[in-house]
């Protein structure tokens, strides 16, 4: 992202400094914590809506969603000058293969998202005196889960590449909005991101995934992502006017 004509004026004009770019420790160092404050928010708001919905399942999802909608909106507002945002080795990914990132940058920024991963879930097993180290033993396995996962990942590289082709401003904005959304349009609750799915696979809890139906998980988020580039790299290209 680059700095508005208004925030572009003032620095011409000599009234505030120019902004430098981050170095690449402080950009991964950005990528770790928002990664690790969103899983955080994921397994903790499930943990909490599942204590207080006395086994009302849609209720206890009703709070993980809005939870998790709300704190991507705050996250990516924070993080999105520092580091991109990305929290998600699939998004990094696709601005890999867009040459906006360096595949060597990209290689550490996926590193930094599954350490900050776990470090979020046993962020959250320590504030609700759940075991630290666990194993989730919820199975999500079908066709109808790993496409689910497909869609719910097609859908929101949609969502952040129009957003930035379009209106940069509201990508926070944008991309919370979608994944409350996908929490409930797809079957499998829309994790759509690879470092979350791992992580979640260490928490047995109300958002855990059993290991065995990760590969399947992985394998929808990543052809996904890739659909999402080549369709968006076609459709977001305005023609020259004759």
């Amino acid at each position: 992202m680059t700095l508005g004509a208004s925030a572009a004026t003032r620095v011409n004009a000599g009234l505030e400094p120019p902004i430098k770019p981050f170095s690449l420790g402080r950009r991964l160092a950005g990528e770790a914590l928002g990664t690790a404050l969103l899983l955080a928010i994921v397994i903790g708001s499930g943990v909490m809506g599942e204590r207080l919905s006395s086994g009302n399942v849609a209720l206890a999802l009703l709070g993980n969603t809005i939870a998790t909608g709300a704190g991507l909106v705050v996250l990516i507002t924070i993080f999105g000058q520092l580091s991109g945002a990305h929290f998600n080795p699939a998004v990094t990914l696709v601005f890999a293969f867009r040459r906006e990132i360096g595949w060597q940058a990209a290689g550490a920024y996926v590193a930094a998202q599954l350490i900050g991963a776990v470090l979020g879930v046993w962020t959250a097993h320590l504030m609700f005196a759940e075991p630290i180290l666990q194993v989730a033993t919820k199975l999500r396995d079908g066709p109808a889960q790993i496409f689910s996962e497909f869609v719910a990942t097609f859908g929101l590289i949609v969502a952040i590449l129009g957003s930035l082709r379009f209106q940069p401003k509201a990508t926070p904005m944008l991309v919370g909005l979608y994944v409350t959304a996908a929490y409930w349009f797809t079957a499998s609750t829309s994790f759509a991101n690879p470092a979350v799915t791992l992580a979640r696979a260490l928490s047995d809890t109300f958002a855990g995934v059993a290991p065995r139906s990760v590969p399947g998980f992985l394998f929808g988020q990543i052809v996904g992502a890739v659909a999402a580039t080549v369709l968006c790299r076609w459709l977001f290209t305005s023609e020259p006017r004759p």
